[in-house]
This record gives structure tokens, C-alpha cells and sequence, in this order.
């Protein structure tokens, strides 16, 4: 085992343990120690501080989509933690997120233009992701799944351009609806959702997930930065974990991200966080994307644990790194 694993699983942060137990040594959830890690998740202080503020009637009281204390980006975070399972007490942000994906507003602000429903569909996306991952999905749920397919452009993906000359998918707004839609085609066994999956993963492996079709260069700066939490912006680790959960990350597309991960590793095994979309938060703070988790801020030289848990689960799922 690399020095940088059993250094991680014991490290403080049960989510990041979770992540190592659960996506590098394949520790299922029937593990005694992964269900007493959900557990641990559930207490630790970087779950409860997503929960900050809420109400008497347990809902927080800010728009569901306020970056990034909404009850919609606790729910994804939770999900992403690996919070547990069915947990009654998150039924009140459940119900805050389906408000307002369900609103007129909401609802009435989808235009279609050129054939195409110009929809941030990352939106939509993560909602049906943390519902199914943490075990509150219901119909509605369901609803939110059939929209996204609907919404699908012809090339495979989703975009939220109105600007009618804009025929091509965005990697911000695919690779979440791809990831949920995977999601519940493992789920369910729909296979109207795996078809989907099927189509949409082309819009990033034929581009190499990062490089453009026409000079084979990079698309953006951004997509080659590490970061986390991924929120709703693209880059190559979240790009490879969603294909490594499709079961494409051996698709030889993939190689090149991969090997740009691989130099992006330090001299202790782990990895930079290289950006963040993110501040933490400060009392009485009126600056847009307060967090109430510090997850590392930006050193470029000092291993970030999340990027590096993160990153462990990419490669141990490419087959490039043991365990043995």
C-alpha cells in the first residue's frame, strides 16, 4: 500500500476516510467499518457545519441555491461525504430543493431555442445525484430524471447558452447530469437513463475531456486546476471520477488527463488543490460563495487531503495505482 493511503486513513476527516475505504480499497457499505464511518460522517464537524442555521421546522433560511449555504449545496455535499443513508432529518432541505425545482418560476424560465432546451442543467443534475446518493429520492426525483432526458441536446450533452447559434453541449453543464444519470441507471436499471449515459460521454471523451477538437489544446485553463469541492465547475479530476463511476475511465480517451494528473502529483504522494470557488465563511460576510467548511484553500505545494482522496480513487479505478 502507498505510504500517502495509510496515511490518509488515518487521518481526521472521516469523509476522507470514507472516500479511501469506499473508492480505493472497495470497501462495500455492507463493511462494519464503512457503516460505522457514515456514522462518524454524520457527527463530524464538517457535515454539521453544512447544517448550520437551520430552523426550528429544520430548513435553512436562505434560497435553496444560495452559493454555497442553500439547501441545495448541502445536500450535495452531504452526498458527497458520504453522510447516511435515509436520514429523516434532511427531508426539510429535500423539500426546500423540490420547491423550488418545481416552482413556475423555475419551470418558466426553460426556453427552447433552435429545438434545444437551454437549461443549466447542472442544476437539475446534482438535485436527482444527492437524492438518490443519500437515499431520499421519490417520484418527484423521478420527474427531475425524465426532465433531464428530455433536455439532452443532439450531441450528447446539455447547455444553458440562449444564444441560437450555440449548437454544441457544455462541459459545466454534461458532466453532472451524466454523473446522476448514471447514477440512476445503476439504481433502477432504466435503461432510457443508460442510453443517455451512453450518448452524453462522448461530448467529453472524443475532446479528450480537456483538449480542443480543432487544435488538440487545451479548452480552458480551468479544466486542468484541481479543485474541491466541484460545486458545479468542470475539471479533469471531477471529469474522471464521473467516468470511472460510468465504467469508461479504460477508454484510452482518458490517457491524457490521467498522465496530466499523474504530474500534477507532489513529492509526499499527494496532490495541490490548485483554485477554489469558494470563501469561507466569516460573521455577517456579504461576499458571494461563502462556505461554511474551510476544505484546504489553495497551496500549491502542500497536499490538499480531499483533491488527494479525490485523485487516489481516480487512479486506483484506471488501474494505475495498488493496494496489495
Amino acid at each position: 500500500m502507498e505510504p500517502i493511503i495509510a496515511q490518509l486513513l488515518q487521518y481526521g476527516e472521516p469523509a476522507v476516510r470514507f472516500k479511501l475505504r469506499t473508492g480505493v480499497l472497495g470497501q462495500g457499505s455492507e463493511d462494519p467499518l464503512v457503516a460505522a464511518l457514515r456514522l462518524t460522517v454524520r457527527r463530524s464537524p464538517t457535515a454539521q457545519a453544512l447544517l448550520t442555521g437551520r430552523d426550528a421546522e429544520g430548513r435553512l433560511p436562505y434560497d435553496p441555491y444560495k452559493k454555497w449555504t442553500g439547501a441545495h449545496w448541502a445536500l450535495v455535499q452531504l452526498a458527497d461525504l458520504g453522510y447516511p443513508l435515509g436520514d429523516a432529518d434532511l427531508i426539510p432541505l429535500r423539500e426546500q430543493v423540490y420547491a423550488w425545482l418545481f416552482s413556475s418560476k423555475h419551470e418558466g424560465n426553460i426556453p427552447i431555442i433552435q429545438g434545444r432546451a437551454r437549461r443549466c442543467a447542472s442544476q437539475e443534475g446534482n438535485a436527482v445525484l444527492a437524492l438518490y446518493t443519500l437515499g431520499l429520492a421519490d417520484e418527484r426525483a423521478e420527474e427531475l430524471v425524465r426532465r433531464l432526458r428530455g433536455w439532452q441536446w443532439p450531441d450528447g450533452g446539455w447547455n444553458c447558452d440562449r444564444n441560437a447559434e450555440a449548437v454544441h453541449s457544455s462541459y459545466h453543464e454534461t458532466l453532472i447530469p451524466l454523473r446522476a444519470l448514471a447514477l440512476h441507471a445503476r439504481l433502477t436499471g432504466d435503461p432510457a437513463s443508460q442510453r443517455t449515459v451512453e450518448q452524453g460521454v462522448e461530448v467529453l471523451l472524443k475532446r479528450r475531456l480537456f483538449l480542443r477538437l480543432s487544435t488538440g489544446q487545451p479548452i480552458a485553463p480551468a479544466y486542468t486546476r484541481l479543485h474541491y469541492p466541484y460545486y458545479w465547475h468542470y475539471n479533469i479530476l471531477y471529469a474522471l471520477r464521473v467516468l470511472a463511476e460510468i465504467g469508461a475511465i479504460g477508454d484510452p480517451r482518458c490517457a491524457e488527463a490521467l498522465d496530466l494528473l499523474e504530474s500534477k502529483r507532489l513529492p509526499d504522494g499527494g496532490w495541490p488543490a490548485e483554485t477554489k470557488y469558494y470563501t469561507v465563511y466569516q460573521e455577517g460576510q456579504a461576499r458571494s460563495g461563502p462556505s461554511r467548511v474551510d476544505w484546504g484553500g489553495v497551496k500549491k505545494n502542500a497536499m490538499n487531503p480531499w483533491v488527494t482522496a479525490e485523485a487516489l480513487m481516480v487512479l486506483r479505478a484506471a488501474g494505475r495505482i495498488a493496494v496489495d
